[in-house]
């Protein structure tokens, strides 16, 4: 059974190759092609071809010649070209496709034609595969990004220098995170009575210590039926006291920039409340993917929740030892360096050697 994991884009220009070698353990499902915004040529169609490589056996040879047959005893490899499809301004703009990119091995995407074409797709992984165990791998020099993985990280995290922390920004309209749950109608109305009632209660229960008499027949003075509800909003006044101070030190503690494994830079903007994500942890995230240029390239921001295993290598390094520690609700920012990233590999809209910066709202712990 097959999972997306995380959308897959590639924009493919005339005139130039582009190449995918999909990461280890995680395949691509190329969905559909269509033309761009602006067109170079109003008229002409513009065709995309896919070639690839692959094992033939040698009785794919159907050459007479007995010597080459003798030579081909063991498996060739044998590239082949493929058109995925052909579009033109007007009449087709968009097409279908459905085809998996396997892991590890080598496309290369070409136009034949004046106008580029976009493809679009998503990552997937087969969840009957084995994904890891709970160890931290920050040891070996592969990275994954939402599924993704970087194999070409040299950049040892030690040497790297540190990051601006102007450079970390936060939009404050933190809304822009579609909650998954939503109050029950009349949950607030129901509050209020219950609020009302408290009130009520609390009248009456003056009203009845005034009433109050001894053994004697003598009324309780004033002061001494009183005595319990004064104790109680003594008690009270501590509680908002020791809540109060709580908050401060969470509002100190969500203005900070901490310094991570790696390099990674993190700022919690909202705290949110209950325990914080350990490893081995199912999370549910929303996130939104900058480059520090502000370009975004990629989010979810609305819809079904992203979902990974903290620390078990299934999310690029940057979010392992970023996303430790948040709680349910809380919102925080992450300054990842390439090398915790993608490295030195060029990854859909996000060039090499490039650091990311994530805002990540943690919407459920399980």
């Amino acid at each position: 059974m097959h999972t997306a994991v995380a959308v897959w884009s590639l924009v493919v220009n005339p005139g130039t190759k582009e190449t995918v070698i999909p990461p280890s353990d995680i395949q691509i499902h190329v969905k559909g092609l269509s033309l761009g915004a602006e067109l170079k040529d109003k008229d002409g169609r513009s065709s995309l071809k896919l070639s690839y490589e692959f094992v033939s056996p040698p009785d794919d040879d159907d050459d007479d010649d007995d010597e080459e047959k003798e030579d081909d005893g063991e498996a060739r490899l044998v590239t082949r070209e493929v058109i995925l499809g052909s579009l033109t301004p007007g009449k087709i703009e968009q097409a279908s496709v459905d085809i998996v990119l396997d892991d590890e091995d080598e496309y290369i995407f070409e136009v034949v034609g004046k106008n580029p074409v976009h493809i679009y797709g998503n990552y997937i992984r087969d969840s009957n595969r084995s994904w890891g165990d709970d160890e931290d791998d920050s040891d070996e020099e592969e990275a994954f990004h939402l599924g993704d993985v970087s194999s070409d990280v040299e950049v040892d995290p030690a040497e790297l220098g540190g990051i601006d922390s102007d450079d970390v920004a936060m939009e404050e309209d933190s809304a822009r995170f579609e909650e998954i749950a939503e109050e029950p109608k009349g949950k607030k109305r129901l509050a209020e009575k219950i609020d009302d009632g408290e009130k009520a209660a609390t009248k009456a229960e003056k009203k009845a210590a005034k009433k109050q008499k001894g053994e004697n027949g003598v009324a309780i003075p004033k002061e001494d039926s009183m005595k319990e509800t004064k104790e109680e909003k003594k008690e009270g006044k501590k509680e908002k006291k020791k809540d109060k101070e709580e908050k401060k030190k969470e509002g100190k503690a969500a203005g900070e920039v901490k310094a991570l494994a790696g390099g990674v830079q993190v700022k919690d903007i909202k705290v949110g409340s209950g325990p914080g994500a350990q490893k081995g942890q199912s999370i549910k995230m929303r996130y939104i993917g900058k480059l520090t240029d502000g370009k975004i390239f990629d989010s979810n921001t609305k819809g079904k929740p992203f979902v990974f295993r903290l620390g078990a290598g299934e999310v690029i390094k940057g979010w392992d030892v970023g996303v430790v520690g948040m709680k349910a609700g809380g919102e925080r920012e992450l300054t990842i360096p390439a090398p915790m990233a993608y490295g030195k590999r060029k990854t859909g809209d996000i060039p090499p050697n490039s650091t990311l910066k994530f805002e990540v709202k943690l919407l459920s712990i399980e």
